[in-house]
């Protein structure tokens, strides 16, 4: 996973050299993107009678990273494209980068070459001393021009003068058998690059065979004792891939890198997809050939992602608040109530706050503000916060709901006092990714209600007068109030809605213009102070927010009157 692998750039540089210390030998894979860094960062397989196997490094090849881009390996992208590819691969691992930095161009590019690199935590660069503008060596055809060595030697001294560090590698790359040179052009070259500053020597062959490469292995373990000099030697098997670790560790080297082997073995496979599909005209074909796509998903991290999600989620419906306003007098309930606010009205044991409480637990809701007003002294549930409006019959809901604007914070659930409810609502409340949400009923036109009641009447965007009510679908609140025209209107506000944290920002920033600048009748209200949360809602969709509306059918039920509260102790 791509945030899992995290490391200093600093760590980074000197990783090489230290695991060169500790190992004496260590293994790096070709990598040219993202995705190959993060497969070669995390390979591994369990070794018989050994501690685990994996790739100690991780190499950036120019030729890979040139046709990854769909061009030729013959410096034609120029260094920044290595440095793209460079921090794309630095951005998902933890292991040290080595980098093939062609011919190094000349001395001058190659200084800012180097500190570049080193910027970027690169542990190592190799260089290949043949002429700008190189050509892949593997190429049997190409024609390939080596460099004077003392001018090579000279790029080597100007590199290794603008380092940083020392832990940063300059590695020269040994052209001489390549080119037909032959060995013992190899050796002098090899002397000329140590004594210039090199900090070990790539030798490269094209050979079929690694005799070559052994017997330089010989006279470079010579050439090292007589410089009195420890440098790695580094091969790379390409060509001659039949030699093992074992074999080239024993001969001497340090290092050995698969170079081109992702890149080639990506080529082969989506070449193969592509026949597949062609062939059959549908993809079915190439799925036992493909990765299944939760397995990239879980590569790149997004799985983990998701995880962060539900926890992010989880711990903001913990920090979520639920506001009820329970300032006024319920007029209708006075001979069960007696001088109790309506919050406080006992069914079956159980006061109605206490059973809005249990169902809003069982989704972290516990955070709970009540607005107390007439009888405040009444309403006292244990874990409850308070705040008073002690002015409750000329400040209305809006009023009593903005006192508790310092716990809007996190985002908060909005609860009429006088509603029992079931879990589903809240769930699907929770569950909506809309800013502002109010939970309507349609099935409102069944309902028989008394003349004292008016109800708070919704239009919604979308009408349908279809069973699709029962489907739980969104929708978006065009109008609402208690002074619509029923035929007019789709469906009942509920009295319960959710305010996001941007939700709750925009609520904040309105209601204190409206403080500033509004005076008279408020919508339905006949003054901002008497307003009720419909009003609220409506002032924000007239300024263009969106009010989501989650339609139900049913699982709720308002108690504002006797006959309400005998239902509630039949149904309950």
């Amino acid at each position: 996973m791509t945030l899992a692998s995290r490391i200093t750039t600093e760590k980074r540089v000197g990783l090489l050299k230290k695991l060169l210390a500790e190992r004496g030998f260590i293994r790096a894979i070709e990598v040219h993107s993202g995705l190959s860094a993060i497969i070669g960062n995390s390979a591994e397989i369990e070794a018989e009678g050994k501690r685990k196997r994996s790739f100690d490094a991780l190499w950036i090849s120019s030729f890979t990273e040139t046709a990854s881009k769909g061009h030729p390996d013959a410096e034609i992208l120029g260094f920044d494209s290595r440095l793209g590819t460079i921090n794309e691969v630095a951005e998902v691992s933890d292991k040290p980068i080595i980098v093939d930095g062609d011919t190094g161009g000349d001395p001058s590019h190659f200084e800012y070459m180097v500190k570049k690199m080193e910027r970027a935590g690169v542990s190592a660069v190799i260089i290949e001393d043949k002429v700008f503008p190189k050509r892949n060596s593997l190429d049997p055809t190409a024609r390939q021009e080596l460099e004077n060595p003392k001018v090579f030697a000279n790029k080597i001294k100007r590199g290794a003068s603008v380092k940083l560090s020392g832990s940063f590698m300059i590695i020269a790359r040994l052209e001489s058998l390549i080119a037909g040179a032959g060995m013992d052009d190899a050796l002098r070259r090899a002397r000329d690059y140590l004594l210039a500053g090199a900090d070990g020597i790539m030798i490269h062959s094209k050979s079929q065979s690694p005799d070559e490469v052994l017997k330089f292995a010989a006279v470079y373990k010579k050439l090292c004792r007589e410089l009195k000099l420890e440098r790695p030697l580094v091969a790379v098997p390409t060509t001659y891939n039949t030699i093992t670790e074992d074999e080239l560790k024993d001969a001497g080297f340090s290092v050995v890198i698969y170079a081109n082997h992702m890149l080639r073995a990506s080529s082969r496979s989506m070449e193969n997809a592509c026949r597949l599909i062609l062939t059959s005209g549908r993809s079915l074909e190439t799925d036992p050939h493909c990765s299944p796509v939760e397995d990239i998903f879980r590569l790149v991290g997004f799985d983990e992602i998701k995880k962060k999600d539900k926890e992010d989620e989880k711990l903001m419906k913990s920090e979520m608040r639920v506001i009820i306003p329970a300032a006024g007098e319920h007029p209708g309930l006075k001979a069960v109530l007696g001088e109790k606010p309506c919050c406080m009205l006992e069914i079956k044991g159980k006061n109605v706050l206490e059973r809005q409480k249990h169902v809003l637990s069982g989704f972290g809701l516990d955070k709970v503000i009540v607005i107390r007003g007439y009888q405040k002294g009444k309403v006292n549930v244990p874990g409850v916060k308070y705040y008073d409006n002690d002015d409750y019959r000329k400040k209305s809901i809006l009023y009593s709901l903005m006192l508790a604007e310092n716990d809007m914070e996190q985002g908060f659930v909005y609860l009429n006092s006088d509603i029992l409810f079931e879990a589903e609502i809240v769930k699907r409340l929770l569950e909506s990714s809309g800013d502002i949400v109010i939970v309507v009923d349609g099935s409102y036109r069944h309902h028989s209600h008394g003349i004292e009641k008016k109800l708070d009447l919704v239009k919604l965007k979308y009408r349908d007068s279809s069973p699709r009510r029962m489907k739980h679908i969104e929708n978006q609140a065009l109008r609402i109030g208690k002074d619509m025209v029923k035929e007019q209107a789709d469906a009942e506000f509920v009295g319960i809605a959710k305010f996001s944290v941007r939700g709750s920002e925009s609520l904040v920033k309105v209601y204190a213009d409206l403080l500033r600048s509004h005076r008279g009748r408020f919508h339905e209200a006949g003054s901002l102070e008497k307003a009720g949360i419909t009003d609220m809602l409506q002032e924000l969709i007239d300024r263009g927010f969106k009010v989501t509306a989650i339609e139900v059918f049913r699982g709720w039920m308002e108690i504002h009157n006797i006959s309400d509260y005998e239902r509630a102790k039949r149904e309950v």
